[in-house]
């Protein structure tokens, strides 16, 4: 008995030694293995990037990212400009504008196109839309230099046109077939009011359309509104229904328009050529940036907005549209149908600001009005 007891004191001993060890043992070593195991994982762990905790954008990934910017954004100009084209093609081929023919609508009309065969590019110069700046560029890439285009009196188009002649039908087609083709556009009520500022309101003293001015005043300016105006300072040049009433009666007559207010579709007859980019003013600058990217002529031109005119015409649709009649505006329309159409504007907002018509059936008739004849273009635009 007293053997066995002496044995289990013994076993219940080299327990607690070996319980003290393990102990120990835990104590010390399992630490450091924790500490090789996460200094371990540390290292064999793919490198996560948290750009977001990064206390600043280097400056490389800053032009990486302006430059998936521009191009994204030249992306989604080459998809608008294709959209304009595919409409301007159906509205011509719906409205009939697309068969030759002998009248102004449907006889190709290369007067207005200056062709720059160095750097392959055509463009139909519609005045009163971005004219003066792409004039400027083309100018410049006829060899003048900005200093000498800045000082020099004669008229940019007369300085282009001694580098740019006036391309004969058949030069043109050939230089649509090799060179980026463009022209802009913009909505023909304000493309109008700005032609009415520019020529009529602040016209030069001595010029044609002061000239021309006076006639419209002599003409449209009756006794019954002076009686109505009665002690009321007159202005010299022609209000802006006076300038309407006058343009309405001009094209009843089949009279010759002025190339700043002549509709686009008869100045640069667009559906009788294939035109590769359609600007809007609208979208001018992003257009532009597009259209001299397309050309690859980043290193000789660049975006331009050179306004002639006295202020932003946009600012001042209100001011003068609320002038006219309904019946009026909708003469208006009628005379610039086909821009409004193969352009697609809309006479959205215009309308809007006209007065009411004292008779009924005025805006009755002008709201039924068929579109008034196309007589052909003068000589000079043959």
């Amino acid at each position: 008995m007293r053997l066995r007891k002496r044995r289990r004191n013994q076993v219940s001993g080299w327990r607690a030694i070996r319980r003290c060890v393990v102990f120990f043992t835990a104590v010390c070593v399992i630490p450091v293995l924790l500490v090789l195991l996460v200094a371990t994982d540390h290292y064999m762990r793919p490198v996560q990037h948290t750009t977001f905790l990064r206390p600043q954008f280097d400056e490389s990934d800053r032009i990486l990212s302006d430059s998936m910017q521009y191009s994204h954004n030249l992306t989604m100009v080459g998809m608008r400009m294709e959209k304009r084209r595919r409409h301007l093609k159906k509205s011509c081929h719906n409205l009939g504008l697309d068969r030759n023919g002998n009248d102004t609508l449907h006889r190709p009309n290369p007067w207005e196109f200056l062709v720059d065969k160095k750097h392959h590019l055509v463009w139909c110069n519609v005045f009163k839309a971005a004219s003066t700046s792409w004039m400027y560029n083309f100018n410049i890439l006829a060899g003048y230099k900005p200093k000498f285009l800045k000082k020099s009196k004669l008229v940019p188009m007369t300085l282009a046109r001694q580098k740019y002649p006036r391309p004969s039908l058949q030069g043109l087609k050939e230089a649509f077939n090799n060179s980026v083709s463009f022209v802009i556009v913009r909505h023909p009520l304000e493309r109008l009011l700005s032609a009415y500022r520019d020529k009529l309101q602040f016209a030069l003293p001595h010029t044609h359309h002061q000239k021309l001015g006076n006639e419209i005043v002599a003409k449209y300016r009756n006794k019954l509104r002076n009686k109505e105006h009665r002690g009321k300072p007159q202005q010299r040049w022609p209000t802006f229904p006076e300038f309407v009433e006058y343009l309405v009666d001009s094209v009843k007559s089949g009279e010759r328009l002025d190339m700043h207010w002549t509709p686009i579709t008869e100045f640069c007859t667009p559906c009788m050529f294939d035109f590769q980019m359609i600007a809007h003013t609208e979208t001018l600058q992003e257009d532009q940036t597009y259209l001299i990217k397309k050309a690859k002529l980043e290193h000789l031109i660049e975006p331009q907005w050179k306004n002639a005119g006295k202020g932003t015409t946009s600012g001042q649709i209100t001011k003068y549209y609320s002038q006219l009649t309904r019946s009026q505006i909708l003469h208006l329309y009628h005379i610039y149908r086909y821009d409004f159409e193969l352009f697609n504007y809309s006479l959205s907002g215009f309308l809007e600001l006209g007065q009411q018509d004292k008779d009924p059936s005025t805006l009755l008739a002008a709201i039924t009005l068929k579109d008034f004849q196309r007589l052909p273009l003068p000589q000079v635009y043959k």
